[in-house]
């Protein structure tokens, strides 16, 4: 993986040297190069263990000790980055010295040139290994992972499972063992005998709004869910669904979609962040783009802050301005 944008100092000097499957409609997120194994998110999920930090010893290859600074530098760019590496390339900002810790909203999506966020309904054929390393350490960074009823329905959403990678930093961070799964729903029309609602690690969250059907209410803390009231009629408010999370002590907010949620929050302002993948992909056709639902008045304006690249597959970092 190579840095082509100077990245922030939250990236390490080590770095230096060093669809809908995340939204609603698909049952995959990021895959493999070249037609990934199938499976929803957190079943590929887990195989990440398994790949992090292959290439790590890479650093102490030939190529990157011996030869001018220039071609050290390059050969250490070129390398794929440890976990570590993109861990600090990927860190939420630091809360504020002074003053209470207000919740970071990120959104994790990908995309084709020509802005498809899904080929024949599913993400991962737009997808890369490297596009779900990043996923897996976004999702390993976040306290909550907030998703659309549809993505739930549609995949079999299940809970995000512990990593011994991200075990001891998460339990520095204060956080829990996995980051819990909050579910954005107005009819909680949803299947509450899932692992998602009967076994997580932590409690699924249910947001949803005050005129919500009791029963259905009932069924979800009957689950185990936890049910949030986000909203006065029967949806879901984005702006109170962030300041309810933040309430419970959930500040490293990742949302992967749907392009419905994600419009959403788009048009309430709460999105604080876009990690956007952009794969080298054509594919036409009338697939939906990353964020749907009604225009806002005014085009928001977001900085680049970092941009890698691995085999044409472009991964940018973008913060609101």
């Amino acid at each position: 993986m190579r840095r082509l944008f100077p990245v922030t100092d939250e990236t390490t000097t080590s770095a230096s040297g060093g669809g809908v499957g995340r939204g609603e409609g698909a049952p995959g997120a990021s895959g493999g190069p070249g037609g990934p194994p199938g499976g929803n998110l957190v079943d590929r999920e887990g195989s990440l263990a398994d790949r992090e930090g292959s290439l790590a010893d890479q650093e102490g290859s030939p190529a990157a000790r011996e030869g001018s600074p220039a071609e050290r530098e390059q050969a250490l760019a070129d390398r794929e980055w440890t976990l570590a590496e993109l861990s600090a390339a990927y860190a939420y900002p630091e809360p504020p010295a002074d003053g209470p810790t207000v919740p970071y909203l990120r959104g994790n999506m990908v995309s084709t040139l020509d802005g498809a966020a899904q080929h024949d309904g599913r993400s991962q054929g737009i997808s890369s290994a490297a596009d779900m390393r990043i996923f897996g350490t976004l999702r390993g960074l976040a306290d909550v992972v907030v998703v659309g009823a549809e993505t739930v329905r549609q995949e079999g959403y299940r809970p995000a499972r512990a990593r011994d990678d991200f075990a001891a930093a998460r339990e520095a961070a204060g956080q829990g063992p996995a980051p819990a799964i909050a579910v954005v729903t107005a009819s909680l029309d949803l299947d509450f005998s899932l692992p998602l609602f009967t076994s997580p690690l932590v409690p699924t969250l249910v947001l949803t709004g005050a005129s919500a059907a009791p029963d259905r209410v009932a069924a979800a803390e009957k689950a185990g869910a936890r049910v949030v009231i986000a909203g006065d009629g029967v949806g879901v408010d984005p702006a109170r669904a962030v300041r309810a999370l933040g309430e419970l002590g959930h500040t490293r907010l990742l949302t992967e979609g749907g392009p419905r949620l994600l419009g959403q929050m788009i048009a309430a302002g709460v999105l604080d962040e876009l990690c956007l993948t952009v794969s080298p992909l054509l594919t036409a056709g009338d697939a939906q783009r990353i964020a749907g639902g009604p225009s806002v008045a005014v085009p928001q304006r977001f900085a680049l802050v970092s941009l890698l690249t691995e085999e044409g597959f472009l991964f940018g970092r973008y913060q609101r301005t």
